[in-house]
Order: structure tokens, then sequence, then C-alpha cells
């Protein structure tokens, strides 16, 4: 599917909204919900059916008001993106003062970003090169900055080490929901696929050719992609990225 553009809508009246700074409806009947109503049941609908199926009637249903009527809460779906995004984001937890140096915390990051995505997958179809400046929003970035802060980078370095970091959650996360939502397009699992396609396979596959496929294959073979082995190679890639940054840090500590 396309995705959905944050900050698609009208910018200035979308951060209104996300610092809670809108002015009330001037027109139509009297308001009898909150925004924060509205918000919480975009959510449940884009959780239940995906973001594509979103759509401003099916919430106005949702919440009781008529397709108008919704529109003096939210302008229209895109500045609704936005306030979902920001809304599902603000229920990661922060890293507490028992999380103690920076890889524990960026570590602590990721995996709430992780289980962010497993409750709200559709939070992968919005493109959020120009997000929608919430309050949420600028305090996960301000805390993952900040468990950077004292390791002697610069702030160009900051930058970047903090796009490695968000970059490799994004895929790792857009991998697993290709997984998943094949198995349940197909009705079957990664394993019964590749049992059924293994007759016509050995026809054409010769293992003196590929045999280092061969022998990682038979690995595969006895460990099952699960949801639990999908989740485990996310932990071995992201120590694998902390190490790299990791070493980066010491190298830039070293040149000074």
């Amino acid at each position: 599917m396309d995705k959905e553009f944050t900050s698609g809508g009208d910018p200035r009246r979308s951060l209104e909204l996300l610092w809670g700074r809108q002015e009330p409806g001037r027109r139509g009947p009297k308001q009898r919900l909150s925004t924060d109503e509205v918000v919480n049941a975009a959510i449940a609908l884009a959780d239940a059916d995906g973001l594509s199926a979103l759509s401003m009637r099916r919430v106005a249903e949702a919440v009781g008001v008529s397709p108008m009527s919704l529109y003096t809460y939210v302008p229209s779906k895109a500045e609704l993106a936005d306030l979902m995004f920001d809304r599902a984001l603000g229920a990661c937890a922060d890293p507490d003062d028992s999380v103690i140096g920076w890889r524990a915390k960026l570590t602590f990051i990721a995996r709430q970003r992780w289980a962010l995505v497993e409750r709200h997958a559709w939070i992968l179809d919005l493109a959020l090169h120009r997000p929608a400046l919430g309050p949420n929003l600028l305090r996960k970035v301000e805390m993952t900055l900040q468990a950077f802060d004292g390791m002697g980078l610069a702030d160009d370095d900051l930058n970047r080490v903090s796009d490695v970091l968000q970059n490799y959650i994004t895929g790792a996360q857009q991998s697993a929901r290709d997984a998943r939502d094949v198995e349940r397009e197909s009705g079957i699992t990664d394993d019964q696929w590749l049992e059924m396609i293994e007759p016509a396979l050995k026809q054409h596959f010769d293992p003196e050719s590929f045999p280092t496929l061969t022998r990682l294959r038979e690995t595969r073979r006895r460990r099952p992609r699960t949801h639990a082995e999908r989740t485990a190679s996310f932990e071995f890639g992201l120590e694998r990225v902390l190490d790299g940054l990791e070493a980066y840090i010491r190298e830039r500590h070293a040149a000074t």
C-alpha cells in the first residue's frame, strides 16, 4: 500500500491539536467528545484493520457522531494520523534512573520501539520523514540524544548515530511485519511453505554448487521460524549495531 505522509495535512493545525491548543469548533453541534476519544477510536480501528482501511466516516461511526461533526474535532485523516502516531509513541516507557549508561538506555529504547510496532503495525505505513513535532515525539528524540550525552560526540555525529539506530529498528520491524503478513494472507507458516516447495526445489537445487546454502538450510530447518525467533534475531542485530557504535565512540575518543 502507499504510505501516509505525516504532516500531510495542515501542519499548523496538527501542532495545535498535538499540543492541546486547539480552539473549540465554532460551527455545528456542541462538542460532546474529546479529541482524545476520537484519536483512541482511530487507533483501535487501525490496529484491527490497518491504516488504509481507516476513514473519517468509520471513526465517526465508532464514536457515535456524524462525519460532519467529526471534522469539528480533527480537520482530516492527515491530521488524525499525526495525532495517532504521537499518542501511540507516548505509550512507550522511558528509561528510568535504574538504566545506567548509553548502551543500556539505547537497548531499552529500541526494545520499546520494537514492542510498539508489535502492538500498532500501522505505524510502519506512515512515512515519517517530516513528522508532526508533537510532545511525545520530541520527548523520545530528546531522550535518545541524551543517551549519548557526555560521550564526546559532535552534534553531526549525534544525528548520524541516532539515524543508524533508527534505521536498523525500522528495517527489522518491517521485515518482521512482512513475515507476519505473508503468513496471515497465505494461511501457512514459513516452514510449511518450505516443505511445500521442497520437492520442486530438489529438481533444480544442486547441493554441490551451493554448499554453504545447503549447510545453512539444514541449520535453519532445525530452528522453526517463529515470533520468538524473529525477536531473538532483532536482539542479535541490535547488539551488533551497538557494538559498532561503541567502537566508533572509542575511535573518536582516541582521536582527541
